[in-house]
């Protein structure tokens, strides 16, 4: 396991790192954030291009392979990086978020969880030792423990979540075969700081390549994730690298990097490219809006994405209108650009010891710019 991945800071300035994460299919400059392609494929977005836009590590979905098209056929099929002509580091989730968000559709016990299918309501059981089965068929470099999210707010489920979380946790270590996957640790807790505190330290005990912080950005407030990720921080190793699952606004990335995290993922970006949404580091357009009908402009005059060097919001909006999928492609290149630009001026920052103005700078503009509402895109 050693020697096929390893954790190496290369500069730091106060909780936040630039470090580099070395995996079997490459290296993971850090601060990373990994584009979500839950089917084996980024919404709207082909590998090439995903390539060219600097991505350096895709998530793919445990839940959803599993179902289709199946994770013995992927394996078949060369596993996930030959599958989905991906050639860079990948990451699976273990299934755990998918079977939290079937509240009316699954039943939790001990071992684990009983479940019907969102494509045909057929019946199907996840366990931990099942679920690092089925990513050990799918074959990406970092893979993660089977856990139970919970809703923030709740103790009681959050202890009893908390308890098997960690339970299936050393079951997936003893299920585990193939050493060229990394498997990451999960801390839960919901939004009490001694069920952090207590979870963070357990996981961090079993000395695992990698830890990820869960049930955040599910139902909580900004400050109490902050809160959260601050009270997890110095109980985490610092020689491994952090994970925040499911969290990809570009004020949620900087203030996640603030506090010691080192990779991130959300289906944010493409989301909201295909509900007519555009991120820039101030804020958000919906462009369907009428205002820009003859918007000459780009979606942001400093951005140097392919989308912003050559078509204008009018365009797009035509796009958008004519629901030609195109829109979906040209927003999605420009979300992601704009959140991989920051985490790669992010790390730069790190090196230069300037993060905590280049942290200012960037509240400051957003704050200063009066952005429109930020949307809260469908959960589809």
């Amino acid at each position: 396991m050693t020697q096929l991945f390893s954790f190496e800071i290369q500069a730091q300035q106060e909780r936040s790192r630039a470090a580099v994460f070395h995996t079997p299919h490459g290296d993971l400059l850090t601060p990373v954030f990994a584009p979500v392609g839950t089917q084996a494929s980024v919404k709207a977005i082909t590998p090439a291009q995903l390539s060219e836009l600097g991505a350096s590590l895709v998530l793919a979905n445990t839940y959803h392979l599993y179902l289709r098209p199946g994770d013995e056929l992927v394996a078949e099929m060369g596993g996930l990086h030959r599958f989905m002509h991906w050639d860079r580091p990948m990451l699976t989730d273990s299934g755990g978020y998918q079977v939290f968000s079937l509240a009316q559709t699954r039943k939790i016990d001990e071992d684990g969880v009983t479940f019907k299918s969102h494509i045909d309501g057929s019946l199907h059981r996840l366990t931990p030792e099942k679920s690092i089965a089925i990513q050990e068929n799918l074959g990406a470099d970092i893979i993660m423990a089977f856990d139970e999210c919970a809703l923030p707010y709740d103790r009681a489920y959050n202890e009893r979540a908390m308890a098997r979380t960690h339970a299936w946790l050393e079951r997936c270590i003893q299920a585990k075969s193939r050493p060229d996957q990394a498997l990451f640790g999960i801390v839960q807790g919901g939004v009490f700081p001694d069920l952090r505190q207590a979870s963070a330290e357990y996981v961090a005990g079993l000395d695992l390549p990698g830890i990820a912080i869960g049930g955040l950005s599910v139902g909580e407030t900004k400050d109490e994730m902050n809160a959260m990720l601050e009270v997890v921080d110095p109980r985490l190793p610092e020689d491994k690298p952090r994970y925040l699952m499911g969290v990809g606004s570009p004020e949620e990335l900087v203030n996640g990097v603030l506090r010691g995290i080192d990779i991130f993922d959300c289906v944010l970006p493409t989301r909201l490219a295909r509900h007519n949404a555009a991120m820039t580091r101030t804020g958000r357009l919906n462009l369907l809006n009428a205002v820009y009908t003859r918007d000459r402009l780009p979606i942001a005059e400093s951005c140097t994405c392919y989308t912003c060097r050559n078509f204008s919001r009018a365009y797009l909006r035509h796009l958008i209108l004519a629901r030609e999928m195109l829109s979906a492609t040209l927003l999605s290149i420009h979300n992601l650009h704009t959140l991989l630009s920051l985490m790669a001026d992010l790390r730069a920052a790190i090196f230069a010891g300037t993060l905590a103005a280049f942290a200012v700078d960037f509240f400051a503009a957003r704050q200063a710019s009066a952005p429109e509402a930020e949307l809260e895109p469908p959960s589809v």
